[in-house]
């Protein structure tokens, strides 16, 4: 016991986020993290479609629009599962496009641009997702002088 009657452990659990119980998250942060999921297969499908028909622009443009999912979902949460799930959406559309059909049907040509297009989106979702939060604390306590 110290001088003002907590223990110590009490003491250094009492800042510590792993020493906190585990909560089951609300309704609507589910509800967000199903939508980024979905959003993460629509932006694969769109991107597909778009980086073959405009090749060189085309490619560019699906893989930011991946990396603006990813990176919005993660400011949107406030937590980097907020990147991973549309990634993880994503990465689970785009094997699914990849696979052909016992037609001989397939989305994905075996041309560098649909490499590229894999390549470029699992990498760009690697990045979101380690990115770290920016060191400026949110709202009025900016400035820490005052």
């Amino acid at each position: 016991m110290n001088a003002a009657g907590r223990s110590y452990a009490d003491r250094s659990n009492a800042g510590s986020v792993l020493a906190q119980p585990l909560r089951p998250p609300s309704a609507a942060r589910i509800a967000a993290h199903l939508g980024l999921f979905v959003l993460g297969g629509v932006v694969a499908v769109t991107g597909a479609l778009v980086q073959s028909g405009w090749f060189p622009g085309g490619l560019l443009l699906a893989l930011a629009g991946a990396a603006g999912l990813f990176l919005g979902g993660m400011r949107a949460t406030g937590g980097r599962a907020g990147a991973v799930v549309p990634a993880a959406g994503w990465m689970i559309a785009v094997v699914l496009l990849t696979a052909s059909r016992p037609e001989g049907d397939f989305l994905f040509a075996a041309g560098a641009g649909s490499y590229l297009f894999l390549l470029g989106g699992m990498t760009v979702a690697v990045m979101c997702a380690t990115l770290g939060r920016g060191r400026q604390p949110d709202g009025v306590a900016a400035r820490l002088g005052k």
